[in-house]
């Protein structure tokens, strides 16, 4: 396997959860005729990212992992011999959750990963945060690639994309719906760097509140023997506008890297990162609103 097709859905939602599930399936459609193996969806897409503020309302949004919203992107993904990492609003208790289920080729869910980093200074403060991230073996066509995920927010904590390395990510998957600028593209840059690691982000188009598009796919090479300087990592980025981007993704190549270079779990001194595990805050960085 020299390399692996990834298709980002950057795609304007709907006005419910009926039109959503039909315009994302017509999107994986047409994602597999464009060659993808994998494809990926914007943050929580069965709502477009709706999360209202009325409880009853907020828990009738939200879906259950087996219910027919879900149902139906798996019986698709093994229609099409083809992996989908759907989001949605998952119905969960006491309050839903942000959560990306990645469904393989034969239609088999391999994790539901909900948002460990909740925005809790908004409204995300009204869901329920996981409590791990997970890695799977993902068996693609053209062979068998370790996938996890994060969700949005979690970009901004490099624990995020850490515990997947060290869980033995090679591909990343990240849900998005915000303005990604150049400092939230370059956190994603950083990621794929200092962890040897392909990350896929895909956004709302421009025209969804708060997003802009400018989905990105990263292979994190950084360095190759036969040229002279470092190179951007940066395989893909979008535009604004609504669309299906395909970016190939060079795995084998990216296991090569990982078998020669200084970065990820090469040089890392874990006993000596105590602190990173020490629950205290301090100012300035109490918030009122903070949730452990």
């Amino acid at each position: 396997m020299k390399t692996i097709t990834i298709a980002l859905l950057q795609l304007m939602p709907g006005k419910s959860i009926e039109e959503n599930l039909q315009k994302g399936l017509d999107a994986c459609r047409q994602a597999k005729a464009m060659g993808a193996d994998i494809a990926l969806f914007p943050e929580m897409w069965s709502t477009g990212y709706g999360i209202s503020e009325n409880p009853d309302i907020l828990k009738q949004s939200a879906i259950p992992k087996d219910g027919p919203f879900m149902t139906a992107f798996s019986n698709l993904a093994k229609e099409l011999n083809m992996a989908i990492a759907v989001t949605y609003l998952e119905a969960w208790e006491p309050l839903p959750r942000n959560t990306v289920c990645l469904i393989d080729r034969f239609g088999k869910p391999l994790f539901s990963y909900a948002k460990v980093h909740t925005c809790d200074f908004g409204e995300e403060s009204r869901l329920t945060a996981g409590d791990d991230f997970f890695v799977a073996d993902l068996d693609t066509e053209k062979g068998p690639v370790k996938t996890g995920a994060m969700i949005c927010y979690d970009r901004e904590f490099p624990e995020s994309a850490r515990i997947l390395m060290l869980k033995g990510a090679e591909l990343i998957l990240v849900p998005n719906a915000c303005p990604m600028e150049i400092n939230r593209i370059s956190q994603l840059r950083g990621r794929a760097y200092e962890n040897m690691a392909a990350i896929a982000t895909v956004n709302y188009p421009k025209g969804q509140p708060d997003c802009n598009g400018h989905s990105t796919v990263f292979d994190g090479i950084a360095y190759r023997p036969e040229e002279a300087e470092s190179r951007d990592t940066l395989i893909l980025e979008t535009g604004e506008k609504e669309g299906i981007y395909r970016a190939e993704i060079p795995i084998e190549e990216i296991r090569l890297y990982r078998s020669r270079e200084v970065h990820g779990n090469a040089y890392r001194h874990p006993k000596k990162y105590g602190l990173l595990i020490d629950t205290e805050r301090k100012e300035p960085f109490i918030r009122e609103d903070y949730r452990p």
